[in-house]
């Protein structure tokens, strides 16, 4: 029989560490070896040309439609076959060439610009009237007398030996008395007022012609239209070839007449040509003239005149003359706009 463990004795104590010793030097790392030179790469192989396409068939008649039959029992679905190899992809076709581009048509030449027409000349302006004349001024009354000056004090006496204390000052003289004003002078006389000026416009008047019209050499100018009267001064009746003029003073007359080509009544090589008479007289200054004869012409013409001319007696005829061997005054419509071929304004100015 086995007898009982004994204790365990005691543990005795750990003896001292060692040094630890020095660790060995590394070595050296070897060389890496030469990589090897990469192969040349094969050349590629040339792609073949494409194969002409077949032509296309043609289609076959659509045969006609049978019955549909009845709808069969599903049958199980089989097993799904192993997926084929993909074929070969055939190479690419040439690019075809790209067809020039056509040439750009030129472009039609622009249409000159027609003719500006000749614009009309400007009326004259109204004599200014005359200002009156200012009144003389008043004379300017007397200046009064000046008074006298006071008398200065007298000087202190000086002191003796050095300066001595500044003697008192003398008492300030008397200020002599303000002279009396003088009268104020009369004013003087207004002068007369100025005689009103001439440009004060009294009346007025716009007649025109647009209907067609023959005038004779020496014959007057009829206007179917009156646009504007003043009554008085001016008395006209539509249709007629006379204005009356009613009172007398100062007038400004502008006329004007348009005629055609190859219009001239007569074969004489007359111009162009017209004036203004009142109670059956020529107004000097009113005559003007288109120096081209019409004869042979293809153009039209227009007189545009102004003038102004006093009536000392009135109740007479003012009248628009024809001079140049007669004409035709033509009729012209555009649209709804008649075309004046004569025209008459007359204003009192005076």
């Amino acid at each position: 029989i086995t007898g009982t463990t004994g204790e365990t004795g005691i543990t005795g104590e750990t003896g001292i560490t060692g040094t630890t010793g020095e660790t060995g030097t590394t070595g050296t790392t070897g060389t890496t070896g030469i990589t090897g030179a990469t192969g040349r790469t094969g050349t590629t192989g040339t792609t073949g040309t494409t194969g002409i396409t077949g032509t296309t068939g043609t289609t076959g008649e659509t045969g006609t439609t049978g019955t549909t039959g009845e709808t069969g029992i599903t049958g199980t679905t089989g097993d799904t076959g192993t997926t084929g190899e993909t074929g070969i992809t055939g190479t690419t076709g040439e690019t075809g060439t790209t067809g020039e581009t056509g040439t750009t048509g030129t472009t039609g030449t622009t249409g000159t610009t027609g003719i500006t027409g000749a614009t009309g000349r400007t009326g004259t302006t109204g004599t200014t009237g005359t200002t009156g004349r200012t009144g003389t001024t008043g004379t300017t009354g007397t200046t009064g007398i000046t008074g006298t000056t006071g008398t200065t004090g007298e000087t202190g006496a000086t002191g003796p030996c050095c300066t001595g204390a500044t003697g008192a000052t003398g008492a300030t003289g008397t200020t002599g008395e303000t002279g009396t004003t003088g009268t104020t002078g009369t004013t003087g006389i207004t002068g007369a007022t100025g005689a009103a000026g001439i440009n004060a416009v009294s009346g007025s008047l716009f007649i025109y012609n647009t209907s067609m019209q023959t005038v004779s050499n020496g014959g007057y100018v009829t206007f179917d239209t009156a646009a504007i009267i003043t009554n008085p001064p001016f008395a006209f009746a539509t249709g007629t070839d006379s204005i009356t003029i009613n009172e007398s003073g100062r007038y400004l007359v502008q006329y004007s007449v348009s005629v055609g080509a190859t219009s001239q009544v007569c074969d004489c090589g007359i111009p162009n040509a017209w004036y203004m008479e009142y109670a059956g007289t020529a107004i000097p200054g009113s005559a003007y003239v288109d120096g081209t004869p019409l004869i042979g012409s293809y153009t039209s013409y227009m007189i545009n005149a102004s003038f102004m001319f006093d009536v000392e007696s009135s109740g007479s005829a003012l009248k628009l003359k024809d001079l140049g061997g007669g004409h035709t005054l033509n009729a012209a419509v555009a649209g709804s706009i008649s075309y004046a071929n004569a025209s008459l304004i007359i204003t009192k100015i005076g």
